[in-house]
């Protein structure tokens, strides 16, 4: 009996306390703020950290995390895109290939830029190449679909960089938006500078099949139309609806048809080219924060109405805070935003009044990691690897500088109390 105990009490010991869920990049909530907890402030490479795992590939996606899953995708040079589900010890469980990658453009980007999304009992993972699927949690596939041979949505000519969007879970449906440039005809000098084939798509999320599929064609300039945002999806059960940022415009949709109920823009009164939107919106306490202008504003729309509530539900605008690709948190009345230079303003949602700015360490690497707030303290990576952790209470401060020395566009992930950090190849688990 005295060895039975001894033995179990070794099992409770070296499994892990499993109670938070990270069901997509924004965290549990779909709003950038973690779960409450004492989470580390400072870490190294070496110190501090539980596990480290090398993947086989590249990406840039974020990890989803429910209970003892951990689901990561990547790309295998341009042979394969895959996904792959690992303990929260690390060590792997299974991983499934799907299709063909078109590698990323940018440096720190990939063909796995969209992060995976799950319902705690399958996991949704979407890549530039078009390919989508389901996947239970052992691996097997439920269902898959390419969007580009489905829509002739192709990125190769359309948008410029690579595909940003990560997939959206609605009551019973799967949602990604298709914003970019209508494609190059043969004989054309230069690419076309307007939008004629860029939508929202919903996918009925046991079989696959296409719900709706609404255009969204609003006449943005020259890549100005090309948009990589995540969309959000606010209310409950059959009364909910998809925001949508880019091309100029917000826009709400009925979750259930598609149907463009509201619209807010546009956000470039002066129609400047160039203007393409990489970081998504935020939402709190009735208000959407949409980030713009690659950085040259951020502005506070009231959520509802129907048609062009422009004049109706502008909110406030504050220029130079946000960033070109970094998504603000929105809670607890204040919006938190950075530039991609490290400028971290936190900003009254009532009033639109600036309550701090803080500046962290300059750098000649910019900030492309979304920020997350837990614990009364706020997580960004910059693009070189370090992690900055900032308390943002009335007195704001750097509580730790942590230097990981591999590439980061990844948001972290703040689960049990631990860090889950991933670079372009790599997956550490910091924390006790």
């Amino acid at each position: 009996m005295r060895l039975l105990s001894c033995t179990l009490l070794i099992l409770l010991i070296a499994s892990p306390s499993l109670a938070d869920n990270w069901p997509n990049w924004r965290g549990p909530n779909g709003n950038s703020v973690g779960p409450a907890g004492d989470f580390p402030a400072n870490w190294s490479p070496t110190e501090n950290v539980v596990w480290k795992l090398k993947l086989p590939g590249k990406g840039s996606s974020t990890p989803a995390v429910w209970e003892d899953n951990i689901f990561v995708t990547y790309n295998v040079g341009s042979d394969a895109n895959l996904v792959a589900c690992l303990d929260r010890r690390g060590k792997e469980r299974w991983k499934v290939e799907l299709g063909s990658a078109i590698l990323g453009k940018y440096g720190v980007a990939s063909g796995a830029n969209p992060s995976p999304v799950t319902d705690g009992t399958n996991v949704f993972v979407f890549f530039k190449s078009g390919d989508l699927a389901c996947l239970d949690f052992d691996g097997n596939i439920v269902w898959r679909a390419n969007v580009q041979k489905l829509f002739g949505a192709d990125t190769k000519d359309t948008i410029w960089w690579d595909m940003g969007t990560s997939p959206v879970l609605a009551t019973d449906s799967l949602v990604i938006a298709y914003q970019r440039s209508a494609a190059q005809k043969e004989g054309d000098e230069k690419p076309p500078t307007y939008s004629d084939n860029s939508f929202v798509v919903s996918f009925d999320r046991k079989s696959g099949e296409v719900n709706w599929k609404q255009d969204r064609n609003l006449n943005a300039p020259r890549e100005s139309a090309q948009s990589y945002t995540t969309p959000i999806v606010v209310g409950e059960g059959g009364d909910q609806t998809i925001l949508v940022l880019g091309a100029d415009y917000v826009t709400g949709h009925d979750a259930a048809s598609g149907k463009e109920l509201w619209k807010f823009g546009t956000l470039n009164p002066n129609h400047e080219q160039y203007w393409r939107s990489i970081a998504s919106a935020a939402i709190a306490d009735g208000y959407l924060f949409a980030p713009y202008a690659r950085g040259g504003s951020l502005t506070a729309i009231k959520l509802g109405g129907r048609g062009d509530v422009t004049e109706s539900h502008a909110h406030w605008m504050v220029p130079g805070i946000s960033s070109d690709c970094a998504t603000p948190i929105a809670a607890n009345g204040k919006v938190y935003s950075g530039t991609d230079r490290g400028k971290l303003t936190c900003v009254d949602i009532a009033t639109g009044e600036i309550s701090w700015q803080l500046e962290l360490e300059k750098s000649g690497r910019r900030y492309k990691s979304s920020p997350i707030l837990a614990g009364g303290k706020l997580y960004w990576a910059r693009e070189d690897g370090t992690v900055f952790v900032i308390d943002v209470g009335d007195k704001p401060a750097v509580v730790g500088t942590n230097a990981m020395g591999e590439q980061i566009v990844a948001t972290p992930v703040l689960v049990d109390g631990q860090v889950l950090l991933r670079t372009l190849d790599t997956l550490y688990l910091i924390g006790k």
